[in-house]
């Protein structure tokens, strides 16, 4: 899988989760920060704490820390799905 349609999938993904339901589409910072972390990190409790402090950051509210370890999960399973392909 090329990186633009892993990073689609990795967009697409997280803009399901919604985790303020705010709706798909508001959440382009944070999901740009996201997607790099995805790329540069391969724990997904690290990656997990990585995307609660991205919304805690810019939503000023704590998402519990297991929501974030399930989606870092999803995000890191697309990703190594993506690598294992030819």
């Amino acid at each position: 899988m090329q990186i633009q349609q892993l990073n689609i999938q990795l967009v697409e993904t997280i803009n399901e989760w919604d985790p303020f339901g705010l709706g798909a589409g508001n959440y382009e910072t944070e999901i740009a920060d996201i997607v790099q972390d995805v790329h540069d990190i391969h724990d997904q409790s690290q990656l997990g704490r990585k995307i609660q402090a991205i919304f805690e950051f810019s939503f000023e509210q704590l998402l519990p820390l297991e929501d974030c370890k399930r989606i870092a999960a999803k995000l890191l399973d697309i990703k190594d799905a993506g690598s294992c392909m030819i």
